[in-house]
Order: C-alpha cells, then sequence, then structure tokens
C-alpha cells in the first residue's frame, strides 16, 4: 500500500512539474510588442479553451458514466458542475481584496487595475484545474495498475507544458518579470502532487468527487477566457486579428495533445 502511495504521489508531481517546464521559454523571449502580447494572450485563451473540453468536461462525462450513471445523467452532472465553476471565478473577483494589499501587482502597474486582475483570475482558474488533474494521476495509481497510472500521468504532463507557457505568457503579458512569471507558472502545477496524494490515499472518495472538480475546474476557465482575456486582448489597439490567430494555434495544439495523449 505504502509503494502505490509512493508511486501516486511521485507521479502527480512529475506531471506538475511540466508546467515548470512549460514556463522555461519566457525565460528567452524579449519584452513582447503589443501586437506580439495579443497573439501570446489568444494562444494562451486557445490552450484553456480546448484543455476545458479535452481534458477536463469529456474526461468527467465518462468518469461519471463508469460510476453508473446514464448519459444524460452523466452530462447533467458535468454541466451543473461547469456552471458552478463559471458562477464561483464571475464571484471571484468580487471577493478578492485589491491585488495591491496581496504584494500581486508586478513592479510599474497599479496592482489594482482591471488587466492584472483579469489575468490573476486566469491564474487562480488554471490553478484550480490542476487540482482534479492531479487528483486523477492519484486514482490511477490507487487502482493498483502502475501501467495506467504511468499513462495518465505522462498524458497529464504533456498538456500540463503549454499550460505552463500560457500562464508565463500571461503575467508577461501585463509587466511581470520573465522569471517571476515562470516561477508563478511552475507553482501553479504544483497543487498536482498534493491532489495525487489525496487521490492515491482516499480513491472511492476521490473518484467520487472527480466528474464535480473536472467540470468546476472547466467552468472557471472558460468563464475566464471569454468574459475576460480574449475581450481584453481584443481592447488593445489594432489587435483582434493576431488575437484569433493565437487562439487557433493555442487551440489546435493542445486539441492535438489532449486527444494524442489524454
Amino acid at each position: 500500500m505504502n509503494e502505490i502511495i509512493i508511486a501516486g504521489a511521485l507521479g502527480s508531481l512529475c506531471a506538475g512539474m511540466a508546467t515548470g517546464l512549460g514556463a522555461i521559454p519566457v525565460l528567452f523571449m524579449r519584452q513582447p510588442s503589443d501586437q506580439q502580447q495579443n497573439l501570446l494572450l489568444g494562444f494562451a485563451a486557445g490552450v484553456m479553451l480546448a484543455a476545458s473540453f479535452f481534458s477536463l468536461i469529456l474526461p468527467a462525462i465518462e468518469v461519471a458514466r463508469q460510476q453508473g450513471a446514464s448519459q444524460a445523467g452523466a452530462s447533467a452532472t458535468v454541466v451543473a458542475a461547469v456552471l458552478l465553476g463559471a458562477f464561483v471565478i464571475a464571484k471571484l473577483n468580487d471577493w478578492v481584496p485589491p491585488l495591491d494589499k496581496l504584494g500581486l501587482g508586478p513592479p510599474g502597474i497599479a496592482a489594482a487595475t482591471a488587466s492584472v486582475r483579469r489575468i490573476w483570475l486566469f491564474v487562480a482558474a488554471v490553478t484550480l484545474h490542476n487540482f482534479p488533474e492531479g487528483m486523477a494521476v492519484g486514482v490511477s495509481f490507487g487502482g493498483g495498475d502502475f501501467d495506467a497510472g504511468r499513462v495518465t500521468a505522462l498524458g497529464i504532463g504533456l498538456q500540463n507544458i503549454p499550460e505552463g507557457l500560457a500562464v508565463a505568457v500571461a503575467l508577461s503579458s501585463i509587466g511581470y518579470p520573465r522569471g517571476r512569471a515562470a516561477l508563478i507558472a511552475a507553482g501553479s502545477g504544483l497543487v498536482e502532487p498534493v491532489a495525487g496524494l489525496i487521490g492515491v490515499s482516499i480513491v472511492t472518495v476521490a473518484q467520487a468527487f472527480l466528474p464535480w472538480g473536472l467540470g468546476l475546474a472547466a467552468g472557471a476557465m472558460i468563464y475566464v477566457v471569454a468574459s475576460d482575456i480574449i475581450p481584453d486582448a481584443h481592447a488593445r489597439i489594432n489587435g483582434g486579428g493576431k488575437v484569433s490567430t493565437g487562439l487557433m494555434i493555442g487551440l489546435a495544439a493542445m486539441m492535438f495533445l489532449d486527444t494524442t495523449f489524454g
């Protein structure tokens, strides 16, 4: 039993660390222009939209069906979770104190500006979505099938690489130093080993929670992308085309990873 718990914790840790791996290119990027920022923000939005559906919503419905729900029941459960996740993240902006009180504002930028708050909601949504993914790795190992656990960890780890880049790019676009943006992106993935340890330790409970956890995370990410990231990028001067181009590139890349390794 201890061997299984250790394997689950290590597997989810490796998957989570891939987020930091994805953030590394930001360290070597020059400060992007407004057009390049829009392209990169569009890429981040596309990655998150694809991840929401292919990494979260569809797997959540499948897990609910495996737990005995009908097709309609599984879909209804995940729909409810998605709407709840969107509601929670919509209210989060009202609940959190001004970002300067939390020390989250980048140097040279007013910490409580709308753009900064929007990006931090995006980071919060990505971090939230890593929790059920880490739990899924732990549950896979908890069943005693190490091969299944390794495949799940590998698939989620590969998906986390562009997600780490998306977080680092989003933070860099509002003035964060490249090193700090990369560290925050890496930190967003470190909830996965915590969730993996929970999942492998209490397989039955974690398995029951998975459809809701995956749906909640998907709803949060879709809401932030649709209501904040894309409109904010389009508001920049002459940025619309770049945003759409970046979104399609990110969407296609993440869709390929999710459907190939998911």
